[in-house]
This record gives C-alpha cells, sequence and structure tokens, in this order.
C-alpha cells in the first residue's frame, strides 16, 4: 500500500469519525452524604469547550467510539497511595453514578463521577480523583476543596507512552539488526527510509552544533529525542481517531523532555562555558551585577521555551481541527461542513509537517545548548 492510498484511508476515516451520530442526552443527578436521587434526562447544549478538551486532554480510559458513557472504552488500572496503594479498575468511575452540586459561592452546576465498589470513597472530577469529604464534593469558585490522593494511575498518556516507546525500540532494533547483520550495503525496506532521518540528526544537527571532536557521545540522546516527539507527533496527530492520544500535547510530557536537555548542557558545562556566565571576559564588574542574574535566567529559559515551543504547536493543530469541525454543530446545519471539513483536512496535512518540524526545532536547539556548553575557548 502506497503512501498517498494509506494517507487517504486516514483521512476518509477521519473524516468519518469527527462527525458523531448524535450528541446524547443524559440523566442528571444530585446527591447528599447517603443516598442520590435521580432526575429526569435532559437534552443538553452541544459545548464545544468540553468536546475539545475532552479529546486533547489525559483520561483514564481510553475512549474507542460510541458516545462518552455508553460507548466502548479500555478502562485503565486506577493506582491510588492514600494510607496505602489502591488498584482498582477505572470503570469504576465512568460506570459509577454522575451527580450534580451546586457551587457553594457562585450558585454554578458542576457534575462529578462517584466512584463506586473499590472506588467508593472517591470522585472523579475533570479526569481528576479526588477524595470525599462528608460523602461529597465541595466546590467553591468553580474549583473542587477536597483533598486528593497521590494518583501514579496509568492513564491514556502513560499507555500512549509505552506504546510509543515499544514502537521505538522495535523500530530501532531493527535497523539496527539488519546493519549487523549486512554491513555497509545499500539500506532495504525500514532502514531505507529511517537512515536518512539518522544521518539528518548526526551531520546537520549535532555535527554543526556541536562540533566533529565532541559529538558522538551527544547522538544518541539526539536521535532518541528526535525519534520519540516525531513518532509521537504521529500517533497523537488525530487525537478524535479510535486508539488516538495527545501525548506530546501534555505539557508533563514536554517538561520532562526539555529536563534532559537542560541536565545535560549544565553537566557537559566547560570552564568556557561557565566563565562566559559569571564572568564575561572583557565586561566591567558593574556590568557583570546585571548581567550574571540575566545569565542564570537564561539557562533555565532556554528549555522552557522548548518544552512550551513543542506543547503549544502541537495542542494548538489539535484544537483548531476540532474547533472547525465544532461549526457544523454550533450552527445546528450540514451546509457548514462545506466550509468546516475542508479546513480542518487543510489543518490535518499541515498537522503532518509541525509533526516533523517540531521534532527537528526540540532536536536542534537542544544541540545547540549543548554545543554552546562544550565550546572550547577562541583565542
Amino acid at each position: 500500500m502506497t503512501f498517498a492510498k494509506l494517507f487517504t484511508q486516514v483521512v476518509f476515516i477521519l473524516f468519518l469519525v469527527l462527525i458523531p451520530s448524535k450528541f446524547s442526552a443524559q440523566k442528571a443527578t444530585s446527591i447528599n452524604a447517603k443516598q442520590a436521587t435521580a432526575v429526569d434526562a435532559v437534552e443538553e447544549e452541544f459545548d464545544v469547550n468540553e468536546m475539545i478538551m475532552h479529546h486533547v486532554k489525559d483520561a483514564h480510559e481510553w475512549h474507542l467510539w460510541g458516545s462518552e458513557h455508553e460507548g466502548v472504552s479500555l478502562h485503565l488500572p486506577v493506582i491510588l497511595y492514600d494510607n496505602g496503594f489502591q488498584v482498582f479498575n477505572a470503570s469504576h468511575f465512568y460506570h459509577g453514578l454522575k451527580v450534580v452540586d451546586k457551587d457553594e459561592k457562585t450558585g454554578e452546576k458542576l457534575s462529578y463521577l462517584l466512584g463506586e465498589g473499590p472506588a467508593e470513597g472517591y470522585a472523579l472530577f475533570h479526569e481528576k480523583i479526588y477524595r470525599l469529604s462528608q460523602g461529597k464534593m465541595h466546590f467553591e469558585d468553580g474549583h473542587p476543596h477536597n483533598a486528593m490522593p497521590l494518583d501514579l494511575s496509568i492513564t491514556k498518556n502513560v499507555t500512549s507512552l509505552f506504546i510509543g516507546a515499544f514502537l521505538l525500540i522495535l523500530i530501532m532494533f531493527s535497523m539496527a539488526r539488519f546493519y549487523k547483520k549486512n554491513g555497509a550495503i545499500a539500506p532495504k525496506g525500514i532502514a531505507k527510509f529511517l537512515e536518512p532521518l539518522v544521518l539528518l540528526v548526526q551531520d546537520d544537527i549535532a555535527i554543526a552544533n556541536i562540533g566533529e571532536h565532541k559529538y558522538r557521545k551527544y547522538v544518541p540522546y539526539l536521535l532518541t529525542a528526535f525519534f520519540f516527539i516525531l513518532l509521537n507527533n504521529l500517533l497523537g496527530m488525530v487525537p478524535i481517531l479510535p486508539g488516538g492520544a495527545n501525548l506530546t500535547g501534555n505539557i508533563s510530557v514536554t517538561l520532562f523532555l526539555a529536563l534532559f536537555t537542560l541536565l545535560i548542557t549544565v553537566f557537559s558545562g566547560n570552564k568556557n562555558y561557565w566563565r562566559h556566565i559569571f564572568a564575561t571576559p572583557g565586561v566591567p564588574i558593574p556590568i557583570l551585577i546585571i548581567m550574571v542574574p540575566i545569565e542564570i535566567i537564561g539557562i533555565f529559559t532556554k528549555p522552557i521555551a522548548l518544552m512550551i515551543r513543542l506543547f503549544a504547536n502541537v495542542t494548538a493543530g489539535h484544537i483548531i481541527i476540532l474547533a472547525l469541525i465544532s461549526l457544523i454543530f454550533i450552527n445546528k446545519s450540514i451546509a457548514w461542513s462545506a466550509l468546516s471539513v475542508p479546513m480542518a483536512l487543510f489543518i490535518s496535512i499541515l498537522e503532518l509537517l509541525v509533526a516533523f518540524l517540531q521534532a527537528y526545532l526540540f532536536t536542534m536547539l537542544s544541540a545547540l545548548f549543548i554545543g554552546a556548553a562544550v565550546e572550547e575557548a577562541h583565542h
């Protein structure tokens, strides 16, 4: 199957999945400390914010198809540390009672899922788990004031991380095994596709920014960062498809990637690097008093920029696609699909470029920061 045919099928599936068959009515319920009373089902207005956030944020379930709580989902394990470890399936939340309470200050209605069985005593609100107080949740200004147990759950993004890491190891070991077996012959199969990317990272990123004499020990990290980001960008490019997850659009993931770059840069810094930060040659001492704090702040702002750039660009693409498709349901007219679907398709194609570009930029800037840390003084 050619790439063009595969991409056409993906786009067609995207078109079908992006247009849900219905936004179903749900039953609202209220609860006190001991009992809950069901309320008649009421039709809910389409909430574009809730729909978008549902698809881009992390979750304790892997939703495949169907309506939100009536469709087919893979419920993931919940692991809580709250006076000891407690492990149970997330279905005890998603199949639990939906509760509607009022904010104690504003009177705004807020809903959450009450745990049942092993999850009794806990509630799920915006995919975060809280301990019940007096049998219920307490809200002030839209924020819960209940205590939170330490959540070590295998969430959707964690599962996606395991899948991405497994695929990355499988692909790279397959490529390494080919060269070990066949030597330096013309690559075939997956090695033929990956070799230009490996040479891109080695020659155009590592050697160009770090130097020919010191690049070798940093290439493994740069290759890992590049392919990890690229692979997970592609896997999460369309998070509304069954099995999709927005891993690189999670700021915790981009934070740790940027943290690795920071640690490698700091621990690789030589005397020349630190001298230019704390005692820049030729700069008067009064000016150094101003420059040194700025240089120290710069050590941390560089990886922060890496973190935010990757997170913001990946998440923005998903949000734009979902917002464009939502125009159909906001205006309650299929005629809007003539505008929103082609625009969403264009953004989806643009996301292919962004997936590669963000992996390239993160790796290149990481190599640039490392290169500045290991650069020798010029005389």
